[in-house]
This record gives C-alpha cells, sequence and structure tokens, in this order.
C-alpha cells in the first residue's frame, strides 16, 4: 500500500538518528579508509550533513550514536573480529578515546548543542545497553530516520534494534555506505527494503518544508 510519507515523517514526532559518523571513522581522522573513500565518492556525508540541517530547521531532533572507549578498555569486550580488530587499531592510533578528537562528529554534520549524542563503548548497536531508547520515547518519537555507517553492521543492527522495539523506520538512502560499496547497495536491495521506508534525503527534508 502507498506510504504517506508526510505522515510518517511529521517533526513532532520524528528524529535523524546518526549512527558512528564520527571523525576517526568517516572524517578527517579516519582510520577505516575505504569506507570515507566510499562515502565521498558517492556524496553521501554531503547529504547527511543536509539532513541534519533539514531537520534542525524544522526542530526534528537529531541523535548522533557514537563509540567510544575508555583507554585502558575496561568494560570493552573484544567477542568477535570485529571488536577485536578495532581494539588493535585502537592500541595503534589512539582510536576513538573518550574525549578525543576521534571520537568527535564529524564537522560536516556541523553539530549543535541542540543535537543530542548517546555514546557506547561495548557491542555493535546503539539500542543496546544505552539509554538511546528511552531518549527516544521521552522526545515523543515514533519514527528513526536513520543515516550513518555502516550497512555491514551498524546500521543494519540500528535498524533491526529500532524494529524490533516497535519504531517506524525511514532509511536515508543516500546518507548510508558500506564496504564494498556492491555490497552496500545488495544490504539496501535484499534486506532494508523489507524492514525500512527507503526515501532520499532531499525527500525527507521536502517532506519538511
Amino acid at each position: 500500500m502507498p506510504v504517506d510519507h508526510d505522515q510518517l515523517l511529521a517533526p513532532a514526532h520524528t528524529a535523524v538518528v546518526t549512527m558512528e559518523c564520527q571523525r576517526g571513522v568517516i572524517g578527517d581522522l579516519a582510520s577505516m579508509g575505504a569506507l570515507r573513500d566510499v562515502m565521498l565518492d558517492r556524496g553521501t556525508i554531503d547529504a547527511g550533513a543536509r539532513l541534519c540541517r533539514g531537520a534542525r530547521a524544522v526542530g526534528v531532533p537529531v541523535v548522533h550514536c557514537l563509540a567510544h572507549f575508555r583507554a585502558d578498555r575496561a568494560g570493552s569486550a573484544t567477542n568477535c573480529r570485529m571488536l577485536a580488530a578495532a581494539a588493535k587499531m585502537s592500541e595503534q592510533t589512539g582510536g576513538l578515546l573518550i574525549g578525543s578528537d576521534a571520537a568527535q562528529v564529524i564537522p560536516e554534520f556541523e553539530p549543535q548543542p541542540s543535537d543530542i549524542e548517546v555514546a557506547r563503548w561495548h557491542g555493535m548497536s546503539p539500542f543496546m545497553g544505552t539509554p538511546l531508547d528511552q531518549t527516544l520515547r521521552n522526545l515523543g518519537v515514533t519514527t528513526v530516520v536513520a543515516a550513518g555507517v555502516s550497512l555491514n553492521v551498524g546500521v543494519m543492527g540500528l535498524v533491526i534494534n529500532a524494529v524490533d522495539l516497535g519504531y517506524q523506520v525511514v532509511l536515508a538512502g543516500d546518507a548510508v555506505a558500506g564496504i564494498p560499496a556492491e555490497y552496500g547497495d545488495a544490504v539496501m536491495n535484499n534486506t532494508m527494503a523489507f524492514l525500512t521506508t527507503m526515501v532520499t534525503v532531499d525527500d525527507i527534508v521536502a517532506c519538511w518544508t
């Protein structure tokens, strides 16, 4: 059945939720160069920036889900290959330490005092063991607009958890990416298409304006 995008994305019950759009992940201090390259090639960072600006202009909350870690890694498990690789990279580069420049939201998103940051130092999903769900509910949110990285794991976890928790999920299709790029496209077409309403950033902002 046709989707009423204006109702689905009504500012009164919508929030933009970005996933790990941090300087040390996809920004100027990125340790995962291939992911940043895909985002730059596809204009994904610019699209995410337009989404954040459009949301703030109409009072839609912008919530940044961040990964950061203690210097001693206390409370951070390495119970899968990805987390183990991240820990090793952190030892070599300083990584996403709490309070570090690398852990900050990318400047292209022009983070504002009105934005909300929800950080974790464990696991792969922003909802698990964090105040994200309760924060969104306290804001009256029923629709989550997901953006960020990566379609491989992080965004997928965000989307699945949001659906499980009862939210409607809109995927800002040009503000997400995965590696390799072709795999990200496959995830969009074969998984996200069944879990979310996929809309471009320009169409989302058009609904708000």
